[in-house]
């Protein structure tokens, strides 16, 4: 059964039936399958499913969730940090009362959901630590979930978050990780400029919420003398400001990051590392359009087998997303570069094939 759940989501067109016979077909070709087996109804693996739940499939996501990118990589690492983002997507689960009072519907909204926020390795697209949740109700946005990805970060790692992510309290718990962080941030607050840097970036100060103005002007001139400002009360971080010429609109973008020296990570050099984070882009893409089918909804009526099921598609999408990587490393090319829907045909017919199990 935890193959058939990770077979689900390789075979997502495919009924029950049809799924389990493209894993057992194999093992019937090599006579190592017992003769008198009988392919039980889509209401027995209903029942298999429902007894198997959802807990085991997670610890196996859990324990296989480790880095895969080397050295050799093209494009994993900046400044010999791996680099990993977090970004999250959303499924539509089938409209039952159990979904929707597990999950919640968005406003308007026809289908219960489920949002995904995943902590990616940038060069591999494999994930590296999942929360599954609810869409609606407080302390279900992004930022809440990352609150319990960032515990997976480790020192040598570099993690890029999009505007949106920012909060005082989650930069110090992920900067307390020993990971470096490369943040987006939006126009929601000044940066006053504690030093300014030989490559046009400078140095700044993040605020603990709730500051008065005249405390701010004192720890801004403890940081220009050179003195620690406390680090629950203020953090000196690096500032990089640049725009996109060929974009078409203009914006300027500002990246906060914990390296505070140039000579380690000079500007250009965090500004082309940034834009991996779309990188986490297609790998959600290619969990819910290139796995999943666009505009298709989970198999899974009750909260218990939705969570088995997006774990299952978490552990085939690592699987396909490590192959191509390890295979795209020996041959010195980009992971970018190797489709991952021919990858996934690949696999799909190896595996229905006579040398396939398991997959």
């Amino acid at each position: 059964m935890m193959y058939f759940v990770v077979a689900m989501a390789l075979f997502a067109d495919a009924d029950y039936e049809a799924v389990i016979r493209k894993l057992i077909g194999p093992l019937r070709l090599w006579r190592s399958w017992d003769p008198s087996w009988r392919l039980p109804t889509s209401g027995g693996i209903t029942q298999a499913r429902r007894k198997l739940g959802f807990e085991p499939v997670k610890t196996l996501f859990e324990r296989i969730a480790v880095p895969v990118a080397s050295r050799l990589t093209l494009d994993a690492f900046c400044a010999r940090r791996r680099l990993v983002s977090m970004d999250g997507m959303v499924f539509d689960l089938p409209d039952t009362e159990e979904n929707t009072a597990e999950f919640g519907k968005p406003s308007g909204g026809v289908f219960p959901q489920a949002r995904v926020v995943t902590l990616t390795e940038c060069g591999s697209h494999v994930s590296l630590g999942a929360h599954i949740g609810p869409v609606v109700g407080k302390g279900t946005g992004e930022r809440s979930a990352a609150k319990e990805l960032v515990g997976l970060l480790d020192p040598g790692m570099m993690l890029i978050c999009d505007q949106g992510f920012y909060s005082f309290e989650l930069w110090c718990q992920a900067a307390g990780t020993g990971a470096d962080l490369l943040w987006r941030l939006g126009d929601i607050m000044d940066l006053p400029i504690a030093a300014r840097r030989g490559d046009g970036s400078y140095l700044t100060l993040l605020f603990a919420p709730g500051m008065s103005a005249k405390t701010r002007a004192a720890l801004l001139t403890r940081a220009k003398a050179g003195h620690d400002c406390g680090p629950d009360r203020a953090r000196l971080v690096r500032v990089v400001e640049y725009d996109v010429p060929d974009r078409g609109n203009g914006d300027l973008i500002c990246l906060l990051t914990t390296i505070l020296d140039p000579h380690e990570a000079a500007a250009g050099i965090l500004a082309r590392a940034y834009h991996e984070r779309w990188e986490h882009e297609g790998a959600n893409k290619e969990i819910k359009t290139q796995l999943r089918g666009p505009g298709k909804i989970l198999r899974s009526k009750t909260a218990d087998m939705v969570y088995q099921e997006i774990y299952g598609y978490l552990i085939a999408h690592y699987a396909v997303s490590a192959l191509i990587c390890q295979a795209a490393t020996e041959t010195g090319i980009d992971p970018d570069r190797v489709k991952f829907t021919q990858t996934v045909r690949l696999i799909r017919d190896t595996i229905a094939g006579p040398g396939g199990f398991p997959p």
